[in-house]
């Protein structure tokens, strides 16, 4: 089935570059593509989250390390909120033209980064202490 919208549609012009593009998809798997979007913003918030709690650890973690990881989460934070729409649209215009889905960017900075960050918090915890 092709997506028909007219031109008063609400949504933006996004939208509607996206909808005019191949086929519906099965509603499954655009669903699906949003769990997973809204999975990315989770860890995003996640993130945030840790910056600031990093941020008040207070006398944990000395000062200049405990602002330098506060930041590093925060911004990555950020960054995978802003990537995660980019990933749902791309895999979404993929479903719709009915191509093979696009790899996952975000996980190699996920992962790598926070080994990264959790290495450097774990060695401040023990020389600190």
């Amino acid at each position: 089935m092709t997506a028909t919208r007219s031109p008063e549609s609400p949504g933006g012009r996004w939208t509607d570059r996206l909808l005019a593009e191949g086929s519906d998809p099965d509603p499954r798997f655009t669903l699906a593509n949003e769990r997973t979007f809204l999975a990315w913003i989770r860890t995003a918030l996640a993130l945030v989250a840790g910056g600031v709690g990093v941020a008040l650890a207070g006398d944990l973690v000395d000062a200049p390390l405990r602002h330098v990881l506060a930041i590093g989460f925060s911004a990555a934070g950020a960054l995978v909120a802003a990537l995660a729409f980019r990933r749902w649209l791309r895999t979404e215009r993929a479903l719709r033209r009915d191509e093979t889905l696009p790899p996952p960017a975000l996980a190699p900075l996920m992962s790598y980064g926070l080994a990264v960050g959790a290495v450097a918090l774990v060695i401040a915890l023990l020389l600190t202490r």
